[in-house]
């Protein structure tokens, strides 16, 4: 029974001869022979932007001129046999289109990593605008919610302008007590003409008390 479930194996596979090892899921591929260099995408991209702000500092043009001039006073004045690039420089004309030709992508990288830092930096700026837009309303409406509540609360001022009122009305049922003719008693300065208790001033003895 073996022999033949091995064949029929190898039939469904379609090979008929040794079968084809099964892949296993739990073990990483091995890695793809590669034929390119492989390189650090972040390193040369450092490395570009350090190019591209060389490229664009005045030191550079400085240096470039004084090579580009000490080139051409070589060729013109040294000795024939020490001549390296004759007139019309078709070799120094071939170096600076060298150099234009790499500067051109570098400066280009540079600007597209600078472009993409840009942008994570506008996204940030932009989310901490939105918290910091919902901060202030929420301490907007917090405020306002205190405004509501300290309105229906007695402060201070409220407090003291309402005991002048009571003061001056004392003030003046007191004078008005004083031009009936009355007495200026304990009670009166308070509006009671009896006094403040009514047992301070008893109508007479209670004979049913006894």
């Amino acid at each position: 029974m073996a022999p033949e479930r091995e064949a029929r194996e190898r039939a469904a596979s379609g090979t008929g001869g040794a079968a084809r090892p099964r892949l296993r899921l739990d073990q990483p591929q091995p890695p793809r022979r590669r034929f390119l260099p492989e390189y650090d995408p972040e390193a040369f991209g450092r490395l570009s932007e350090r190019i591209a702000r060389f490229l664009g500092t005045g030191r550079f043009i400085v240096w470039m001129t004084f090579v580009i001039i000490l080139w051409v006073v070589w060729n013109v004045s040294a000795p024939p046999d020490l001549r390296f690039d004759n007139y019309p420089f078709i070799f120094l004309t071939l170096m600076l289109s060298l150099q234009a030709s790499y500067a051109a992508p570098l400066i280009l990288l540079a600007q597209n990593r600078q472009d993409d830092r840009d942008k994570v930096n506008l996204e940030q700026d932009r989310k901490q605008n939105e918290r910091s837009i919902a901060d202030t309303e929420y301490l907007t409406r917090e405020i306002a919610a205190l405004r509501v509540g300290l309105g229906e609360v007695a402060t201070r001022d409220w407090i003291r302008s309402e005991l002048e009122d009571l003061v001056k009305e004392l003030e003046e049922r007191r004078r008005d007590d004083l031009g009936d003719g009355r007495v200026d008693r304990p009670g009166d300065r308070f509006g009671d003409r009896h006094g403040v208790f009514p047992a301070e001033h008893p109508r007479g003895r209670d004979v049913d008390d006894r």
